[in-house]
């Protein structure tokens, strides 16, 4: 009698089941495309345009903790980056950045931390409206501060 009772109720359980799967799952609603952030142009490389901003977005490899700010070296997984404070309570974040305006000739506010504020890795963005450098331009900049500094 016991295994009659588990088997009905596990066969109505899977019934349940398979019944939400028809209806799209747990319940949870997927995002919506408006709700995507960035769509860069370029897949690869560590300075983008996002197509429907128009900002630039460059990826950062923070190392704080330096004697100095600077460029160390320019590959596809992003823009090594030195930074001349201690990761604690956000002051590399914020040296970055300031270093960032000083280098590009950018005001504090045309560059934003998107992602990465307790990572290493970082994502910068460049306000269109500030940024006269195309993503070449960034590049050529940091790969001539990267050679400068070495």
């Amino acid at each position: 009698m016991d295994t009659r009772w588990t088997e009905r109720n596990s066969q109505a359980a899977l019934s349940s089941m398979s019944k939400k799967a028809d209806k799209g799952g747990s319940g949870k609603k997927s995002k919506s495309s408006k709700d995507e952030v960035k769509t860069p142009t370029a897949p690869n490389g560590p300075v983008l345009m996002d197509a429907k901003s128009g900002n630039l977005i460059v990826k950062i490899l923070a190392k704080p903790g330096a004697k100095t700010s600077g460029i160390t070296d320019v590959s596809e997984e992003g823009i090594g980056c030195q930074i001349a404070a201690p990761p604690i309570d956000g002051e590399a974040n914020t040296e970055l950045i300031k270093y960032l305006s000083k280098l590009l000739d950018l005001r504090k506010s045309d560059i934003s931390l998107d992602r990465g504020s307790k990572s290493r890795q970082k994502t910068i963005v460049l306000d269109k409206s500030g940024c006269r450098h195309s993503p070449e331009q960034l590049l050529v900049i940091f790969r001539n501060e990267a050679s400068a500094g070495t």
